[in-house]
């Protein structure tokens, strides 16, 4: 008799392994407005499926926790019963065995805690009161709230134009978005429960690429109302836009040398072709927008001026200052911030980093930006030096990815200590700490920790500093602006500052650094806001007919990427590396979209909103 075998595979084992993934993929698909209760239960019933049940914390404490739970969705109990709820989870906590068993009692604890209102609105009211405004996954994900089910069905329609008039409706900036958009509409993408969410940024990119130029919707008859609008970056345009498409008359006015803020100041061209930004600022100002660049706030114009010559004020100013690592030697020559750098080739002034190593610190967007660029510059060796680990890196990691493909080294839990420099004060070296990683912070990132091993020494002839961005707000505080302890402005979610008549902000300058939709989006609810401030109640909307949705496509199908131009080659000039969707990628990518604006959910809670 054979002591022992080998292990197989058998079929039972590979329908265990796809129910797993299928699992996966409907937890990931998970939407953004599902009942925290219900979500708590689901969550608790696959964990009470995982557990061993040997010790009785397991075995019976999830299970009466997962009886409490249902007890909560049918609105039988007293609130009582969310007090046991926390003592049992706690109790579970404290004695379970294992991992599983405290992680699933964890989980109800913090749902119940940070959802107590939901709880408690079962409890009295017999009903959640969780936000079911937007139930389409995509839409409710998209900051702007752009008609994505709807302009995806236009592109399959073959109707490009109608499809970026359809986008212009919410988002004035298609052509940006959809090339440097981090497409957060993607991520609980209902398409993931059967395969991988749906290619939607790529299919924006499709019908802007196919669309030609397709007029701006007439204005309304003039108002005259004057705006004025300070910043020209993604926020500031945004709300001159639909300003201007209501009736009003806006003036933007802008510090830097030409509009666009950080779409052009902060995105290198290999991302975003400068001549697709320039159509497209060219294409929002042919609303009548009268801008004016090089002019500092508090030095060529004041606040006051501008709330005197103006019915209101809206302040998008952006984050363009730099932030200091604060390590000795930071002020040595050749050390220079991710703001800087970008800004110079922002207004076509490259520097030369042929054959100089260069060092990027730094695990975001703008740091792979700078990492990328370096390697375009010429530089020898490209290092970006990072604290954390890859994986929590908060760049995308297509960014993080396509750098190293294109030769740049990734040095990670590395925490920068100091920098050596020459006789002449010129960089030479950073010096890093090895770090070891530990547990986890608020934010779910594990922290880093100093190793028990000597520093390292990487050489460096060039150190870019892109360790996030600040607000310069000298010029604006002198207006009254209250400005916050993190020096962004205060201002409300409906972008009102307190305390000053007719000024607005957002953007930015009052959420920090964020992406440009989020930009886009503090636009949008300033135009309606300052529009209901000046007395009327615009609407925006649209004449474009959406096709009737038919059958989906249920069937498992590989996710349509577009391709990229070779590292080797895209790595050595700043043309554009993305490519578009051919036809027949798009026609293919947009047959996935299982048209949740009809379907399901959406069909029942206005799956589409027509006007705003």
């Amino acid at each position: 008799m054979s002591r022992l075998e080998l292990k197989a595979s058998n079929k039972s084992n590979a329908l265990v392994d796809k129910l797993s993934r299928n699992m996966d993929h409907r937890l990931a698909g998970t939407p953004p407005t599902m009942c925290p209760v219900d979500a708590a239960l689901s969550a608790l019933a696959v964990c009470q499926a995982q557990t061993c049940g040997k010790c009785v914390p397991c075995r019976i404490g999830l299970a009466q926790l997962s009886d409490m739970i249902r007890e909560v969705l049918e609105g039988t109990p007293d609130l009582g019963i969310l007090k046991r709820i926390e003592e049992t989870a706690e109790v579970i906590v404290d004695s379970a065995d294992c991992a599983i068993g405290i992680e699933s009692a964890q989980q109800v604890l913090t749902s119940i805690r940070g959802f107590r209102e939901d709880y408690e609105s079962h409890v009295k009211q017999h009903r959640c009161i969780s936000n079911t405004k937007t139930p389409v996954p995509c839409v409710a994900l998209c900051p702007a709230d752009v008609d994505i089910p709807g302009y995806i069905a236009l592109v399959k329609d073959g109707r490009p134009a109608d499809a970026v008039r359809l986008i212009r409706k919410d988002n004035p900036f298609p052509t940006a978005c959809a090339y440097v958009c981090e497409h957060p509409c993607e991520n609980r993408c209902r398409r993931t429960m059967v395969d991988a969410p749906v290619s939607i940024r790529g299919l924006k990119l499709y019908a802007v690429e196919n669309s030609g130029e397709v007029p701006q919707p007439a204005c309304a008859p003039a108002t005259g109302k004057k705006v004025a609008v300070v910043g020209g970056g993604p926020s500031g345009l945004t709300a001159a836009y639909y300003l201007a498409l209501m009736g009003h008359k806006v003036t933007v006015y802008d510090q830097r040398k030409q509009l666009g803020g950080m779409l052009r100041y902060g995105i290198p061209s290999y991302r975003f072709p400068r001549e697709r930004l320039d159509e497209e600022i060219a294409s929002i100002l042919s609303l009548g927008i009268e801008a004016h660049t090089d002019v500092k706030i508090g030095v060529d114009i004041t606040m006051e001026q501008l709330k005197q010559e103006n019915d209101a004020v809206y302040l998008a100013i952006g984050a363009h200052t730099d932030k200091k690592v604060g390590i000795d030697g930071e002020d040595s020559k050749g050390v220079i911030s991710a703001v800087d750098m970008l800004r110079r080739i922002g207004d076509n002034d490259l520097p030369d980093f042929t054959g100089k190593n260069v060092v990027v610190v730094g695990g975001g967007n703008v740091a792979m930006d700078c990492t990328r660029t370096s390697v375009r510059l010429g530089a020898k060796k490209v290092t970006c030096v990072y604290r954390r680990r890859k994986e929590d890196m908060t760049a995308l990691m297509e960014e993080v990815d396509g750098a190293v493909a294109e030769g740049a080294e990734l040095l990670t839990l590395q925490a920068p200590m100091h920098i050596e420099a020459d006789e002449n004060g010129n960089a030479v070296a950073l010096w890093t700490q090895p770090q070891i990683i530990g547990y986890e912070d608020n934010a779910g990132r594990p922290r880093p920790n100093a190793a028990a091993v000597p520093e390292q020494r990487i050489p460096a002839d060039i150190i870019v500093v892109a360790i996030g961005q600040g607000i310069e707000s000298r010029g604006i505080d002198e207006g009254g602006v209250k400005i916050q302890r993190g020096g962004t402005l205060l201002a409300g979610s409906n972008t009102v500052v307190p305390d000053l008549e007719g000024v607005f902000a957002g953007g930015d300058c009052v959420t920090g650094p964020a992406t440009a939709i989020r930009a886009i989006a503090a636009g949008k609810v300033a135009a309606a806001n300052i529009d209901e401030y000046l007395g009327y109640h615009h609407e925006i909307s649209v004449d474009v007919e959406i096709p009737t949705a038919g059958f989906s496509d249920m069937k498992p199908h590989g996710r349509v990427l577009a391709a990229e131009r070779e590292a080797g080659e895209r790595s050595k000039d700043f043309g554009c590396i993305e490519g578009c969707f051919t036809d027949q990628e798009a026609a293919e990518e947009a047959n996935r979209c299982l048209r949740c604006d009809h379907y399901g959910y959406g069909c029942f809670k206005g799956g589409r909103v027509e006007k705003w």
